[in-house]
């Protein structure tokens, strides 16, 4: 049973596949955890709380904490360049890191157009 006493009767209702996805769709819009508490909302006819998720806002943001992680990493690699460049003893290491460093600033430049590119068609998508 439950661990909730005041919850002792059980409904038990069978639905065909479309009817259960239409199902879980309402409930992922709603504000509740489970879908027993939703299903008890809707047949009570308690209120129930609907969020409105902006897919275009949801992919940007994923691609977002993704070239952030990205970025994160290029500027390690940045910060160890410059404590070996300046720990070098010789040219050939100076060379070796300079080779590094731009690398990075290329990738680094690439990323953050990305991000500018990404930034902007969102605003395009808010402006209208």
């Amino acid at each position: 049973m439950t661990d909730n006493p005041n919850k002792t009767h059980r409904i038990h209702v069978r639905m065909a596949e479309k009817e259960y996805r239409q199902l879980q769709l309402k409930w992922r819009r709603t504000t509740f955890r489970k879908l027993s508490e939703y299903v008890r909302a809707k047949l009570l006819d308690k209120a129930i709380v609907t969020t409105y998720r902006n897919r275009s806002l949801d992919d940007f943001m994923r691609e977002m904490v993704l070239l952030r992680k990205e970025l994160n990493s290029i500027g390690n690699n940045f910060n160890q360049a410059i404590h070996k460049l300046h720990m070098s003893d010789t040219d050939e290491e100076l060379k070796i890191w300079h080779a590094v460093f731009r690398k990075d600033r290329q990738t680094m430049l690439r990323h953050t157009e990305k991000i500018k590119e990404k930034i902007n068609s969102i605003a395009d998508i808010w402006l209208q």
